[in-house]
Order: structure tokens, then sequence, then C-alpha cells
């Protein structure tokens, strides 16, 4: 491909004027064409599904580091709230939970439509989390906001976790891939990885620790939940009895609930997320929001720290698709996102449109 960038060591496709890792992201090359094989392997017959047991694995430890939290925790699954739900059903009657206003739905309805068991979502300002965190029993919330690329206050919902003991469930979704992470105080992690993480579509990741169901030093103890997509792949023997048995012997911790992957998706993923997991946290955060702060700058906005923009003016979008910008439209406003394959000319050619 003649129009690449460098990041690290590896080719990433430049298409000019992409600012849309927000809603998907573009791989680096070695991932497109691991998938590219798997997809020629697989129209001629030649693809096992034991070929993709280790790419499962590899893209399971990829998330755990980057995100900070142990391996043995972390389940796999197709979408954020597929992996969200069962958690939901599980809470108590009566739970209630504290999301930020404007919050993703994929967040926010799997506790919402536990009403009828008196489950009770209340919206508040995403600054605010923290200040009414000690007045709920579980905050959830994307740790980098979908709509506008406001990032929560975690260091300040941590410290409300440990006076209070209110359990913590953080999306990672927009923030995974750019953003440092060390979230193993938090009692459940999910995320997924078809946006920053670079990942094909299919690929989500949760991380139950203990004190979902144990509690934080202050919280009580909650129900184990039960994991309604649990089968034949989260079992001890998968490739074995475990494929013919009602109730086979799981493997330990979240995983043994988990449903069988996507696997060309997975195959994909198992390039991506150990590669970012492998570099620098901060000088990936830094040539994110380098970029995304230069075109605050040149719009006269102060700078945000986050790798997303969000522009609310008056015709933004319909200037950028003129100008050959592709962005999308969250909240009435243009939204912006700046990652690796971003260069110096998109964020100009952004910039020039929106002057």
């Amino acid at each position: 491909m003649d129009d690449t960038v460098t990041f690290a060591g590896w080719e990433l496709p430049h298409r000019p004027g992409y600012l849309n890792t927000a809603s998907i992201g573009i791989p680096p090359l070695r991932a497109s064409a691991v998938v590219a094989d798997v997809v020629a392997r697989w129209a001629v017959g030649a693809a096992s599904p034991k070929d993709f047991d280790d790419d499962v694995e590899a893209a399971r430890a990829g998330f755990a580091a980057i995100t900070g939290v142990p391996v043995a925790d972390v389940a796999q699954g197709a979408t954020t709230s597929g992996l969200i739900g069962p958690l939901a059903a599980s809470v108590p009657d009566g739970t209630r939970v504290l999301v930020a206003r404007g919050e993703f739905s994929s967040v926010t309805r799997p506790f919402a439509v536990q009403a009828h068991r008196g489950v009770r979502v209340t919206e508040v300002p995403l600054p605010e989390l923290a200040a009414h965190a000690g007045d709920h029993d579980l905050v959830a919330v994307s740790v980098v906001q979908s709509a506008d690329g406001a990032i929560a206050d975690v260091d300040a919902l941590l410290a409300a976790r440990a006076r209070s003991g209110v359990r913590l469930l953080f999306d990672v979704t927009q923030a995974a891939g750019w953003l440092p992470l060390r979230l193993h105080d938090a009692d459940a992690v999910v995320g997924a990885g078809y946006k920053w993480l670079l990942a094909p579509r299919g690929t989500a990741w949760l991380a139950r620790r203990p004190s979902w169901v144990d509690g934080p030093p202050a919280g009580a103890c909650w129900p184990e939940p039960v994991p309604h997509s649990a089968g034949w792949y989260g079992t001890r023997d998968r490739w074995g009895g475990g494929l013919y048995t009602p109730d086979p012997p799981a493997r330990p911790g979240p995983a043994g609930g988990e449903e069988a992957p996507v696997w060309f998706a997975h195959a994909g993923a198992a390039v991506t997320l150990p590669w970012l997991a492998s570099l620098d946290a901060d000088g990936l955060r830094a040539h994110c929001v380098g970029l995304a702060d230069t075109l605050r700058e040149r719009l006269g906005m102060p700078p945000a720290g986050s790798a997303i923009v969000s522009v609310r003016a008056e015709g933004a979008a319909d200037r950028l698709a003129a100008a050959g910008v592709t962005a999308a439209v969250r909240d009435g406003a243009a939204r912006l996102a700046f990652h690796l394959s971003t260069t110096p000319d998109d964020v100009e050619a952004a910039a020039a449109a929106l002057r």
C-alpha cells in the first residue's frame, strides 16, 4: 500500500482525513493481513477451530495488560452490552446505579431493563459522579465518554469506593488503546476491541474482579453472576467431554462462563492488543492527545487532554465531509478522533474546514 504511516515500527494504512477511530479503528497492516489469511484459509476449508485457541488467549492477555487487571479475571465476548448484561441481571433487587448524564447506552441499558426488580438508574453530570457515589451501590461509567471525549475522574471514584464501598464498573471502549490505564482496584472493567484497540468487530472483554461478589472493603456481598451465555468454550475440556455434557467442569474464574469466541475477529485482536500493550503508554497518549489539542488550539479551544474532540458549530459535520474529513456526529456535534494513523496534515485539513 502506497499511503501508509509508521508507528513504533509498524505500518498502518493512512486514509487522508480519517478522524473516526472512535467509531471504528484502522488496524495495522500486520493485523489485516492475518485476518485476510484466515478468510482465505476458511474459503478453501483449511481452517480448524483449534487454530484460534492461542489467538483468544493472546488477545485476553493483551486486554489484561492494557487495563492493568489480572488475566485470570478476564472473560471474552462479542459486545460490551452482552458482557455487562449478566452482571446487571445479578445485582440485588433495589440496587442503586449511578451513571453519567449522556452515558453510552451499552453501559446504562443493561441496568435500566432491570427496573422491574427495583433497580434504579440515576444520571448526574460526569464531574459529579464521585460526589454522589456514596449514595449509590454501583457507579457504571465510561472512562472516556463516547459523545465528546470527556474523561472520568478515575482516582476520585476509586477514593469514593474506598470510603463508601460503592462498586465501580468502568467501560474502557473509548479509552483503551490511547489512555494509560491501571484499573486493578475496580470491581469490573469492560471494553470492545473494534475502536482504539484496532481489532475487528466481534471482540470484547470483561474483567470481573472477586470484589464484584465479595464487595469492596466497606461494601456488602452480592450474588455470584449467573453466566447466561455459558457454552462449550468455557469448559475445562472443550475439545473432549465438555462438548456433549450438560454441565461439564468449567474453567476457573469468569472465563468459565464465557460464550464461544468470534474466531476471525480474535485472529486480528491477537495481533493488535499485544502490540498496543507493548507500547509506551505515556508516549501513545502524548501522540494522540498532541494531535487533538493541536486542532483545539487551531479552533481557539482550550486543551482537554483527550484524543477525542467535539465541535458543536453550525454546519460543522457538513463542512468536514465536504473537505474529505471522515468524522462522526454524536449528540448534535461533530466528533473527531485522533489515533496512530492520524497525521498533522489530517489535523490541518480539519482545522481548515472548521475555521
